[in-house]
């Protein structure tokens, strides 16, 4: 697991390990590639927060929990969409106290749009400027996602990429885009399979916004929603649902299930359950079950 301010444990060892080696060795990093180039990516280490999360949700022991916010200062880049974790946490912080936050440090900026890195920059500032102070960095698209190209989403996913090198000790939260009520022929669906299939194949983190849009809690499949999140209001009209003050663009229930999402992730990145449902990025489904 990691522990604050002091380096990699658990999660990234082994791509610690595979970038010393390629220092040693001489081989050269690409952003492209996996950790450096000549070794392939340790797939096993892909983690994937999605609809899937969400039934291992109320298994956290509260233990975990406190644990999460000892090792954990979250450094987090988001706009009104990405704001919709912050909201389920603390709908599910009003809930029950043992959901209290972990260190937070939010900034009012998203991924942009088509190749737009600037973000990168951003945070390599804020980290060189705080070293030690934060472990995880988490960047959330606003619109982003569905006007973007293949150009674009590589884009990111190497600038990424090359903060994870150069910042061994930080993990970073890739993610996709929210849904736009384009469906399974839309843009968005190709880009957001995009980041999934790249994230699973070099072993990455990823918290899969668009997914838990789409997955209803009986499991049925929402693939034409949009960020509104349909099915939600039709859900809580036959079942009990928190209210909240307000989840930016959408119903307070979608905002409630990425905040169980986001702490599932965390207590997995923590070293919890490694048989405690879910899946890795590589089992992800595109389509229906």
């Amino acid at each position: 697991m990691w522990k604050r301010n002091k380096g990699v444990r658990g999660y990234f060892a082994v791509l610690a390990v595979l970038m010393a080696a390629a220092a040693v060795l001489g081989v050269g990093c690409s952003d492209t590639g996996g950790p450096h180039d000549g070794a392939p990516a340790d797939t096993s280490r892909a983690l994937l927060a999605d609809h899937d999360a969400l039934g291992a949700f109320p298994a956290i022991p509260a233990a975990v929990l406190e644990q999460v916010r000892a090792d954990f200062s979250i450094y987090y880049g988001h706009t009104s969409h990405g704001s919709q974790i912050v909201t389920g946490m603390q709908m599910l912080v009003a809930e029950d106290p043992d959901y209290e936050l972990p260190a937070i440090h939010e900034v009012s900026d998203d991924l942009g749009l088509q190749g737009d890195t600037s973000w990168a920059g951003v945070t390599r500032t804020f980290l060189n400027a705080h070293p030690g102070a934060y472990n995880v960095v988490v960047w959330s698209w606003c619109g982003g996602c569905s006007d973007n190209t293949e150009a674009g989403i590589q884009a990111y996913l190497d600038a990424m990429n090359g903060l994870e090198r150069d910042f061994p000790d930080v993990a970073f939260v890739y993610m996709t885009g929210h849904l736009d009520g384009t469906g399974e022929d839309g843009n968005l669906f190709a880009r957001n399979n995009q980041i999934r299939a790249w994230c699973a194949a070099h072993g990455k983190i990823l918290f899969d916004f668009a997914d838990i849009e789409t997955w209803d809690p009986a499991g049925a499949y929402h693939p034409d929603a949009s960020d509104a999140c349909e099915w939600c209001t039709t859900w809580c009209q036959g079942h009990p649902c928190p209210t909240c003050g307000s989840c930016a663009h959408s119903h307070c229930f979608n905002c409630y299930l990425k905040g169980k999402a986001f702490w599932w992730m965390m207590a997995r990145m923590a070293g919890w359950g490694n048989q405690a449902g879910g899946r890795g990025a590589a089992g992800h489904r595109d389509e229906p079950r």
